[in-house]
């Protein structure tokens, strides 16, 4: 086993404009952390958290250098990328080394009278080999959350960052060599095929954050592996503003939400619910939000060091389509709507007269543009929810518990937050995760942990047992037996 204390440092992974060079490596990681599978699944709690600060420590030496990265890549502002990425990992690190130990423990449970003479316990256990495949919009947070709970789970781990962020995979390269040794945590660069030859390998478990398309593709690929698998996928996250909110309140935090990362959030609010008579309300407080955030018009807002970009060509062809398409169903911008395909700029953009069919409402946005929907009714809105796919996330913005819950209730999601957005996943005693076409699984601190771990019923029988009662033959005495116990199980 390596030194506790000096971790070996290996070369970072191949460049990322060779493929053929990443799909050896892929195979090479995969094979080499099969040898060490067993050794690092019986390592202890203190072992561990001893490479849970290793990673801390590598992450702080880089914090510049990512910080440089995100900047490079899609302009990412750093202090957006301390408070909703950094920050984010670190506690989770900290989260995790505070409660690994308790975590570990074997968990007795009760014995039920019928199996009288033994006893119960739940051990974890590692799942083996996993694979964490990550998005770009989140790139450090979304490789690096899911990595903590693998490694405090006790499995062998291959990551790999979306070809997207070149720079910023480039840095995680860095800092996963610096923190792990290859025969525990390795990290594999390259494009489509890379990814490919890693759903061709036969993990133990897959986890996958990004798309519901992509979502289906691992799902395919864990099963013909019998393989278990963890989805972080999207949807269209609606945001209800209920006729007791605060409705500049609601304004405000819902404009902070969608358009941080220039709205390409998992989790960023997608469309608003609002009550016809406070309609208007709503637009002139998110307005005045948007140019309190980043400028009074579109060229002080173009130049705003706090406006992240769209991070590739394909990604501003389709937001542009959408938005012009939109545009000519009808709809009417309140704010925004300039964009900068050289600049891969679409401007933070209010969008009011959208019809449920436009091109914005038929996928999930992910990009500054936020259609203002008016409903009669809070029973509207969440019939309109109702009527569309399961979400990652729901907002209710109310001041009346009765109605809060009323939301809750009458609605499902992955995770819910009652006047806020977005900030639930900041929570690492909260699992986070969506439900049916948003995901599959959940993680973030304990849940984490689970998700990565398989759950073994271990039950000890000692010498005493009743057993022997139901050894054949089955006699006139047996059946007597059985026939009593039957009765007493009918009257618990």
């Amino acid at each position: 086993m390596s030194d506790l204390m000096s971790p070996p440092v290996h070369a970072p992974a191949a460049p990322s404009t060779d493929d053929a060079a990443q799909v050896a490596h892929a195979r090479r990681l995969f094979e080499l952390q099969r040898g060490s599978r067993w050794r690092v699944a019986q390592t202890s709690a203190r072992v561990r958290i001893a490479r849970l600060r290793w990673l801390r420590k590598a992450i702080l030496n880089h914090r510049q250098a990512l910080y440089d990265a995100v900047w490079a890549d899609f302009r990412k502002p750093a202090p957006e990328f301390e408070i909703t990425e950094m920050q984010l990992v670190l506690n989770e690190i900290s989260h995790t080394i505070r409660h690994l130990r308790k975590w570990m423990r074997p968990r007795r449970v009760p014995t039920t009278p019928l199996l009288a003479g033994t006893r119960s316990r739940v051990v974890h256990e590692p799942r083996g080999q996993v694979l964490v495949l990550a998005p770009w919009n989140y790139p450090f947070q979304l490789l690096f959350s899911p990595l903590v709970a693998a490694v405090a789970a006790g499995n062998v781990c291959i990551l790999r960052p979306s070809e997207k962020v070149p720079a910023t995979s480039a840095v995680m390269a860095r800092i996963v060599a610096e923190a792990f040794p290859e025969d525990e945590v390795g990290l594999v660069l390259g494009g489509v095929d890379a990814a490919d030859a890693l759903l061709r390998l036969p993990f133990d478990h897959f986890f996958f954050t990004g798309s519901t398309a992509v979502g289906r593709k691992v799902m395919h690929a864990a099963a013909d592996h019998l393989a278990s698998v963890t989805l972080e996928l999207g949807g269209k996250s609606p945001a209800i503003v209920d006729r007791s909110a605060d409705v500049a309140q609601a304004a405000e935090r819902i404009v902070w939400g969608k358009f941080v990362n220039a709205g390409q959030t998992c989790v960023a609010p997608d469309y608003v619910l609002v009550n016809e008579a406070d309609v208007h309300a709503f637009l002139d407080a998110a307005v005045r939000a948007v140019r309190r955030f980043y400028g009074e018009h579109d060229e002080v807002q173009r130049a705003s060091q706090d406006f992240a970009r769209i991070v590739d060509d394909r990604g501003f062809q389709r937001l542009d389509d959408a938005l012009r398409a939109t545009l000519a169903d009808g709809a009417r911008v309140v704010t925004g709507g300039k964009t900068d395909a050289a600049q891969r700029y679409v401007a933070p953009t209010i969008l009011s007269d959208v019809r449920p069919d436009s091109p914005v409402m038929r996928e999930e946005i992910f990009g500054p543009i936020l259609p203002v929907i008016p409903v009669p009714s809070l029973d509207a809105a969440l019939a309109y929810v109702n009527a569309r796919p399961k979400p990652l996330a729901l907002y209710v913005f109310t001041k009346s518990g009765r109605v809060a819950k009323q939301v809750v209730r009458g609605t499902t999601a992955g995770g819910t937050i009652v006047n806020h957005v977005i900030c639930h996943l900041a929570n690492p005693d909260l699992p986070f995760g969506g439900v049916g076409e948003s995901g599959q699984g959940s993680y973030h601190g304990h849940a984490g942990f689970r998700a990565f771990s398989h759950e073994r019923a271990v039950l000890h029988a000692g010498r005493w047992s009743l057993a022997p009662l139901y050894y054949p033959p089955y006699g006139p005495k047996m059946r007597r037996m059985a026939s009593m116990i039957s009765k007493w199980l009918e009257r618990r």
